[in-house]
């Protein structure tokens, strides 16, 4: 189902028993789906991962970049559709979690930047996929020193007062 309204978007979060005041209150803006995605190889799980283009093309330069002074970048997640997140948020209750405590680590569907093929999560030998503790790598220090360089930025650092917690390996392109 093409995702194209905000109402669209409340039936998804219905279903889900996400509260309808979700949208109001998140301060997320709505991520549309790119009309264009490009292959980005296998993440590091091994499922094909796709980009916008143009992101694709920064991500490939600055792994390149990374790489040439010593630091290993991976591909941990990037593109996700509204549906897919849908699914990510029910198995994470069925599994016995709250919807409220799945808010603080995953955006409603709608509201995700991979929903728009430009965030990617990235990750680095030696560290847990998606943990706290990539902000003590060479790998973090490097995209915090280099990141905006590519086009990219940290969207949910330490510290900030927005719905979803502080996520280290969480990056956007920003065109």
């Amino acid at each position: 189902m093409a995702i194209k309204t905000i109402e669209d978007l409340r039936v998804i979060h219905r279903r889900l028993q996400i509260p309808d005041e979700y949208i109001d209150i998140c301060g997320l803006p709505f991520c549309p789906e790119p009309e264009e995605l490009a292959a980005a190889g296998p993440d590091v799980f091994g499922r094909p991962a796709l980009l916008e283009p143009q992101a694709l093309r920064s991500w490939q330069q600055m792994r390149q970049a990374a790489a040439q002074d010593s630091v290993e970048l991976h591909l941990v997640s990037a593109y996700r559709s509204i549906d897919y997140q849908a699914e990510v948020l029910a198995r994470k209750v069925a599994s016995g979690r709250s919807m409220e405590d799945v808010l603080t680590v995953n955006a409603a569907p709608g509201f995700s930047e991979h929903h728009s093929g430009r965030a990617i999560d990235i990750g680095t030998p030696g560290c847990p996929p998606l943990e706290e503790e990539f902000d003590q790598t060479q790998a973090f220090r490097w995209l915090s020193k280099h990141a905006k360089d590519f086009g990219f930025l940290l969207s949910y650092p330490k510290g900030s007062s927005g719905i979803i917690n502080y996520e280290p390996w969480h990056w956007c392109f920003h065109a």
